[in-house]
């Protein structure tokens, strides 16, 4: 990777993507776009760009002017608000991939866009799930995943556009407020018990999910990205996690280090049943032995980190 195009930059992901990838291979090697501005130092440490990800045409202005060789494409709608509004998450999620994944194939870059755990189905095996498998999901975030993996390998097969992908856990993060999806939970937990003391989970206890904090997820698309193309089997869809975990486990970790802290449950309806048609645990044999997948975070480790940078940023 020499010259970087983001596209969500401003996102769940993109946010903390675009600021470590600028420390690595310099501030102006890295064009960040997002369909709005704000006042971050994304927008203005760097190349900044308003892109609408619906617009093919100027998409592929900006990635030529900027003479992208990478293209990563992050914009899209999360789980629990596309499944409030599934046909906007269609056009945004699908439209907005094509249009990225037809700009790299003009111009000849390497592409990577986040898969998800929610490409998995209640029919799929739960426990130890393998890196291929059944995928029958059941939300419109789902099927959106499903066929982003699908289309990617496609434009690989079909025009030899580099694709790579990673089928991304729960991420949690310190930087990022959560976004709208069905594991944030695990991020709204942390934030609440440092601020008030108390959370009131909508995911019941004993749903187990899998997490990964956001250094390692990070790390792993660099690694990812960087790897040698012909040792990649699976390219667009590698299963990774870090830790399994439950509410009731994630609120005892936190005890351990605020010990006052206190855990309740206000089951929410919708998000419950997409937790309970994801695995409870991943399988990422193939990630760690075709590319050297590798997280340092556990849960103990997490929790010390995030309430320790929450701490410091004073929320």
């Amino acid at each position: 990777m020499k010259r970087m195009m983001i596209t969500g930059a401003l996102g769940q992901i993109g946010s903390e993507l675009t600021v470590k990838l600028r420390e690595t291979y310099g501030k102006e090697n890295v064009l960040a776009t997002d369909i709005k501005m704000d006042d971050r130092e994304i927008s203005t440490d760097g190349p900044f760009q308003i892109l609408d990800v619906m617009d093919g045409k100027t998409m592929l202005e900006v990635a030529k002017k900027f003479r992208a060789d990478t293209i990563l494409h992050l914009a899209a709608l999360l789980s629990a608000t596309a499944e409030n509004n599934p046909v906007f998450a269609w056009n945004l999620n699908m439209g907005g991939l094509l249009n990225a994944l037809e700009t790299a194939k003009e111009l000849g870059a390497q592409f990577f866009t986040p898969s998800s755990i929610g490409a998995f189905g209640p029919s799929t095996p739960k426990d130890g799930t393998p890196q291929d498998t059944i995928q029958r999901p059941t939300t419109m975030y789902g099927v959106n995943k499903v066929a982003g993996e699908l289309l990617a390998d496609y434009y690989f097969h079909r025009y030899g556009v580099d694709t790579r992908g990673l089928r991304f856990p729960g991420l949690i993060s310190y930087q990022t407020p959560p976004g709208g999806g069905t594991t944030d939970y695990a991020v709204e937990i942390y934030y609440e018990a440092v601020k008030y003391g108390t959370y009131t989970s909508y995911i019941d206890k004993g749903t187990y999910l899998d997490m990964m904090y956001m250094p390692d997820a990070l790390d792993s698309i660099i690694r990812l990205m960087e790897a040698d193309g012909g040792k990649l089997k699976h390219r667009n869809a590698f299963n990774v996690t870090a830790m399994s975990v439950a509410p009731e486990e994630m609120a005892s970790a936190i005890q351990k280090e605020l010990p006052d802290f206190k855990m309740h449950y206000q089951v929410d309806p919708l998000r419950q049943q997409i937790a309970e048609s994801w695995p409870n645990r991943l399988d990422a044999t193939a990630a760690k032995e075709e590319w050297g997948f590798n997280p340092k975070f556990n849960l103990e480790a997490m929790t010390k980190d995030m309430i320790m940078k929450l701490k410091q940023k004073r929320i």
